[in-house]
C-alpha cells in the first residue's frame, strides 16, 4: 500500500490528465453528442461512461498482447478508427444515417460515443506510451477524472442543445463533420504504409 502511495504524484497526474484531455477532446465531439441525441432521442451517459472506461482500463493493461493476439499493428488499428470517424464525418456534413441500427437498440452510446469517440485509436496509442512514461496509479487516476469530465458533458447534452438551438446546433454539425473528415484523412495519411499497396516494377 505504502508503495503504490510513493507512486502517486500531483505533478504526474496532472500530466497525465492533461494528455488524455487533449486526446479524447470531449468538448470537441459535443455535435456529433447532440446529432446522436438527436437520432437516438436519448444517450445513456452512465453506459457511454462505464464502457470507455472499461476499454481504456483493458487496454492500458492487456492492448499489446490484445493486438500481438490478432496480429494486428498499431498502424492498422489506428486505420480502423480513421475509417469510423470518416463515416460519421460524412453523416455530419451529408446528413445521411450510415451507422444504422435496430431501432430499440440504441447502441449508439456504445458505438459510435464510447469508442471510437470517447477512446479510439488515438486514446489507447496515447495510453501504452504514457504506460512507458508514468506509473500506474497516476495513469488509472488520471483515467478517473476526465471519465468524470467526459461523464458531465453528456449529461449536460440536452441542456447544450437546448442553448445552441436548432439553427446552432445544425452549423456545428457541418462545420465539425468536415473537421472530423479532415482528422480521418491525417490518420489515414499518418498511418497508412503506402510502400506496401504501391506495385513494384
Amino acid at each position: 500500500m505504502e508503495n503504490i502511495l510513493d507512486q502517486i504524484s500531483l505533478k504526474g497526474i496532472t500530466s497525465v490528465s492533461l494528455i488524455l484531455f487533449a486526446v479524447i477532446d470531449i468538448l470537441g465531439s459535443i455535435p456529433v453528442i447532440i446529432s446522436l441525441r438527436q437520432r437516438e432521442g436519448v444517450i445513456h451517459s452512465e453506459k457511454a461512461t462505464i464502457v470507455a472506461g472499461m476499454i481504456m482500463i483493458v487496454f492500458l493493461f492487456v492492448g499489446e498482447s490484445i493486438l500481438a493476439l490478432f496480429g494486428i499493428d498499431f498502424q492498422s488499428f489506428a486505420l480502423a478508427g480513421a475509417l469510423i470517424i470518416f463515416l460519421i464525418g460524412m453523416e455530419m456534413v451529408l446528413g445521411i444515417h450510415l451507422f444504422q441500427s435496430h431501432p430499440e437498440a440504441k447502441t449508439g452510446s456504445i458505438v459510435p460515443l464510447a469508442f471510437p469517440l470517447i477512446t479510439g485509436a488515438g486514446t489507447m496509442t496515447t495510453l501504452l506510451s504514457l504506460r512507458a512514461a508514468y506509473s500506474l496509479p497516476n495513469i488509472l487516476i488520471g483515467i478517473v477524472l476526465n471519465l468524470f469530465f467526459v461523464y458531465g458533458v453528456l449529461k449536460s447534452s440536452g441542456w447544450l442543445e437546448q442553448k445552441l438551438g436548432q439553427g446552432g446546433t445544425e452549423v456545428l454539425r457541418k462545420v465539425f463533420g468536415v473537421i472530423l473528415l479532415a482528422i480521418a484523412i491525417k490518420l489515414f495519411k499518418t498511418n497508412i504504409n503506402l510502400e506496401g499497396i504501391l506495385i513494384k516494377p
